[in-house]
Formats: structure tokens, sequence, C-alpha cells
């Protein structure tokens, strides 16, 4: 089944941007849609029990923003549909959002953590893949040496 719905989780990082530039790449040969997910309790999930209900709706929009100026930005490289922001963790926002989105795809980004960073820091893209109800692309940000 060739996809026409692929999601990119988008963290805002370098890993994000190589994964967005390589979906992008596929959704034009593919004529191929793109949604963006933004999980804001991705970074600091122990901070979200101190924020109110106003920042939160803060950090929500700012998101949101941003989202939408990645898409404006590739919108000559490739079709953006949605956007989503989501709350609490990032394995159960990408999740939820690629059924929201009946994606066919998911295309992550992975920063290749090993050993105790990856550990500690645990793996989004891992668990994606594992749980996810479609395929899962992993774009690695620098290539295995």
């Amino acid at each position: 089944m060739t996809p026409k719905t692929i999601l990119v989780p988008i963290d805002f990082s370098e890993c994000a941007d190589r994964a967005l530039d390589y979906a992008c790449s596929l959704a034009e040969k593919l004529g191929a849609t793109i949604h963006l997910v933004n999980s804001l309790g991705a970074g600091l999930p122990e901070l979200s029990v101190a924020l109110t209900d106003s920042m939160i709706a803060s950090l929500r929009e700012g998101a949101a923003s941003q989202l939408e100026k990645i898409a404006k930005e590739r919108a000559p490289l490739a079709k953006f549909g949605r956007t989503f922001v989501t709350t609490g963790d990032a394995r159960d926002g990408i999740l939820d959002a690629a059924k929201q989105c009946s994606a066919d795809l998911i295309v992550v980004g992975s920063h290749g953590r090993r050993g105790v960073k990856r550990l500690v820091l645990g793996s989004v893209a891992e668990d994606v893949v594992r749980r996810a109800p479609c395929p899962v692309l992993v774009v690695r940000l620098k290539e295995a040496s």
C-alpha cells in the first residue's frame, strides 16, 4: 500500500528537521499529505505538574504557531494537513495523532542515543515503532559509522 497520509513528530530539533525533510521528499513522490505533531510534555514531564492552565495554553499556542510556520516554509515541497499539539508523554501523543489523522506512515527522527543516555531518556522512536497502528520509518540524525 502506498502511504497517502504521513505523520511527522516534531520536537523542534535538528533530528526532527531531518525526518521532516525525508518525509517531504517521500510525500512529493507519493502525492501524500504530511501532518505534524508536537508533544509539550516531551521535554520536561515533571514540569507539567507545576504549570497553570494559562501557561499550558500559552505553550500550546506557541507550539502550534511554530508548527504552522514549519509547514508554511516547506509548503513548496509537500502538501501539509493538520497540526497536533498534545500534552503529556510524546509517545502517547504521537500514537493518538496517528489514529486521529489515519496515518499510513509515521516518519520519526532518532537521536541514536546509546547506553546510559538511552536508558535514562528512553527511546520515543523505539516505543512508537513497537506500538504504532501503521508502519514507522526511523530517520537517524547521522549516518552510522
